[in-house]
């Protein structure tokens, strides 16, 4: 969460939007926004996608599976 908290501030500090601006363009509550930036876990993916998608960012499910042949790939 860390860096999903570092890269939405940084990038929304980038095109100049305060928080509410930016939550008002995603089409979100400012509390969400806050929460990313914050590092908050207990967050809904569809609603984080909505923030990345601002950033043309999405996040998926990545399964156990894929990340140990990930793994075993950069070995």
């Amino acid at each position: 969460m860390k860096e999903l908290s570092e890269f939405v501030k940084t990038r929304r500090k980038e095109v100049n939007l305060t928080q509410k601006e930016f939550a008002e363009r995603a089409g979100i509550a400012l509390t969400v926004v806050r929460k990313i930036e914050q590092g908050k876990t207990n967050l809904n993916m569809d609603t984080v996608n909505l923030v990345l998608s601002m950033f043309g960012h999405q996040l998926t499910v990545v399964s156990t599976k894929e990340l140990k042949n990930s793994n075993n790939k950069n070995l």
